[in-house]
């Protein structure tokens, strides 16, 4: 039984003298889940029991992310049938025509023999929760990127999606990631209420255990080829220079980082009439143990690249593309001249894939006034090279709060009221090229991506040429960003907490070394001081920490927590007016004001923070 002052598995740890068993131990009907609990518990394992059982996995605007393995704190097949339970009962009180218009469920790769967690089996799972409770399910029938599950939400008029990824995290690790009826990411209210129905039913429903019951079912729907059908024609729609594309020399590298991106992004070059990149051969069939990588994240640059440079030098390619394991996300490297290999920000792709967009919608669109229903968007942590564009061009840009689960719920309100959204980004290498998808689309950005360097290849101009010449004329938009890490929420509490009591009580900094600071906006408290009456305009969340600083000089910083990991980021950025162009001059301001911003905000020494490893 659990050791005193360890919370019993499943939470009423009553067991010793014919008493009831822990309901985990009753209620889990999968072997090897089921005995590493009994073996912690035999053992008397105090801290282990703790880790799977100190707290359920909180159910967030992201959904689920964490571990495979036993527990309430960990994703397993219980933790799935629970969470889709409460799922289920949600949508129900939501949706009166469930039962007509039904969901979607797809999975990635992952796989955690030792745990028999695998994202295929949780999404066999979930979709047994729903059949059994006579709601449709569409289960894709193999793996699929995360962005399919979005578009088959909005491209079927179904009432939710389910994707079964933990994205680019660790192999250990697995997720539960939720779409709504307007085929974007859930936001609130929404999290709070899945959360409570997931408390509501932890008990699995009788027929939970068995997903054989889906396999013979009228109500099971397999969606893969139509669906594969339909995107890649949709995605036609944004292919602008067929001919080029069918006449290029250029060549292409694509790594899918043992992911699942492989065939979708050969087929969406054919979709392009491009000839297909050459796969990294190590990389491109899923394999749930990333062994060639530390981290199956290309975010990271140059060491998950490193194979994709070797063949690219191999074969004479001057274009690296990198999807994440899920596909929604994407990463381009460049040769230069020097040999050298630039790998693009997400900011410097995002400027390049945003003036792409923009000139090849514009060329097919004559008429200045359809210019007053154009948007773009980016999250508020990025680049504000789409406001300067936006600025000169005459569309509107609009920033949201960070994550595509913000930019996909903007974007479907505009797409409603008769808008046209020709674009959004993140600088976490997330793209919406495509808004048939409200999500960041590794696959689409892919082959859009390749067509630009296509395109500019006739005009005898690399991407990076291209890059300097959109920052020559709307203004050079130099950023940084990075991260220190902390594990002690208190700390971290305390540090957000100087910054408003800086000068005295309730007084921001008004410097920060030797920069003046001209305005502040805390969207944690809600305060924003460019505003008349210093109410802030993007939502404001008590739970998150995150405090923008514009400076007199044209600099923007914003510090904030991250949700999913032990960090405190910043993102800095130098916007400086076009014409201002001595990059190196403003790269040099910029890394002062960074310097000052670490040391006099961050406080490194005073806080005991690790900085971020090279």
């Amino acid at each position: 039984m659990a050791a005193a002052g360890t919370p019993a598995p499943g939470g009423n740890g009553r067991a010793a003298g014919g008493r009831r068993r822990p309901r985990w131990l009753r209620w889990d009907k999968n072997p090897l889940t089921l005995e590493s609990v009994k073996q912690l518990i035999a053992a008397g394992t105090k801290e282990e029991l703790q880790e799977c059982f100190g707290a359920r996995m909180e159910f967030g605007t992201a959904g689920l992310r964490a571990p495979m393995g036993a527990g309430i704190s960990r994703m397993n097949d219980l933790t799935i049938i629970q969470t889709t339970q409460g799922f289920c009962r949600y949508l129900e009180e939501q949706f009166s025509d469930l039962r007509q218009r039904g969901v979607v469920i797809s999975f990635d790769a992952r796989a955690h023999p030792p745990s028999g967690g695998s994202s295929r089996r949780f999404a066999r799972l979930a979709a047994t929760t729903f059949i059994s409770q006579g709601i449709p399910v569409h289960l894709f029938s193999d793996i699929t990127p995360t962005p399919f599950v979005p578009y088959t939400v909005s491209h079927l008029k179904l009432c939710a999606g389910i994707m079964i990824t933990a994205s680019h995290n660790p192999k250990q690790d697995n997720g539960y990631k939720v779409y709504w009826d307007n085929g974007a990411q859930i936001i609130s209210p929404h999290d709070k209420g899945i959360s409570q129905a997931i408390e509501e039913n932890l008990e699995p429903w009788p027929q939970a255990w068995d997903d054989s019951l889906i396999d013979g079912s009228p109500l099971l729907h397999n969606p893969t080829a139509s669906i594969n059908n339909d995107y890649f024609e949709d995605l036609k729609k944004y292919c602008f220079h067929r001919s080029v594309n069918r006449e290029t020399q250029e060549k292409f590298v694509h790594t899918s980082v043992h992911g699942v991106a492989h065939d979708f992004v050969q087929a969406a070059f054919k979709a392009f009439s491009l000839a297909p990149p050459e796969a990294v051969p190590q990389q491109k069939d899923p394999d749930p143990e990333f062994p060639t990588v530390k981290y199956p994240n290309p975010e990271e640059g140059k060491g998950v690249l490193t194979l994709s440079f070797a063949l690219a030098d191999k074969i004479k390619a001057k274009i690296v593309l990198a999807n994440d394991p899920d596909a929604d996300r994407l990463a381009v490297a460049e040769k230069q001249d020097s040999g050298e290999w630039r790998v693009f920000s997400g900011n410097e792709l995002g400027a390049l894939l945003g003036w792409w967009l923009f000139t090849s919608w514009k060329e097919k669109n004559q008429d200045r006034s359809a210019l007053r229903d154009t948007y773009m968007l980016s999250s508020t942590v990025s680049s504000k090279i789409l406001r300067a564009i936006a600025l000169k061009e005459g569309f509107h840009f609009e920033e949201t709060l960070t994550g595509f689960k913000w930019m996909g719920n903007r974007a479907k309100q505009l797409i409603d009221q008769g808008k046209t959204v020709l674009f959004a980004f993140e600088e976490a290498i997330g793209y919406m090229c495509c808004p048939f998808v409200l999500d960041k689309d590794g696959v689409s950005a892919a082959v859009i991506s390749a067509e630009l360097a296509s395109f500019l290849a006739t005009k005898n101009l690399s991407l990076s040429q291209q890059l300097k010449a959109i920052y020559v004329e709307y203004g050079y938009h130099i950023t940084k960003a990075s991260y220190f890490i902390c594990h002690d929420q208190g700390i971290i509490k305390k540090l957000f907490e100087n910054l408003r009591n800086y000068d005295g009580k309730n007084h921001y900094p008004k410097t920060c070394g030797k920069f003046e600071i001209s305005a502040i906006r805390d969207l944690t408290t809600g305060y924003d001081d460019s505003q008349p009456d210093k109410k802030a305009v993007l939502p404001t969340s008590k739970s998150s920490q995150m405090i923008t600083f514009t400076f007199a000089n044209g600099g923007v910083a914003t510090m904030r927590t991250s949700g999913t990991e032990p960090k405190i980021k910043y993102y800095a950025e130098l916007c400086a007016p076009p014409g201002n162009s001595d990059p190196e001059h403003l790269k040099k301001e910029l890394n002062e004001l960074v310097d000052a911003i670490e040391e006099n905000f961050f406080q490194p020494q005073k806080y005991n923070l690790q900085p971020k490893a090279e």
